[in-house]
């Protein structure tokens, strides 16, 4: 299946969840008040890794539209402890 062609479409404002994979060592909270300072958002943890080097979380916000929804992305996968986001 090709989905390059397809647009996401969203209505917003809406939810949206980011899945955020940290170092072990690092504070989730200490990234998510870099990128989100007063704004209101939740985190949640969701799992670690096999060797425990890794963990990952849900952190949820209210975006209000797509540029919102990709620059906290970005600011999220630019901090250094982050490995991925998705």
């Amino acid at each position: 299946m090709n989905l390059e062609d397809k647009k996401l479409e969203l209505t917003y404002p809406c939810n949206w969840d980011y899945k955020v994979i940290v170092h072990k060592d690092c504070d989730i909270h200490d990234i998510t008040k870099c990128v989100f300072g007063e704004r209101e958002h939740k985190v949640q943890k969701s799992n670690k890794s096999k060797s425990d080097k890794y963990h990952s979380y849900k952190v949820s916000t209210l975006v209000h539209n797509d540029d919102d929804r990709k620059e906290i992305f970005e600011q999220l996968r630019k901090d250094e402890n982050v490995k991925i986001v998705l």
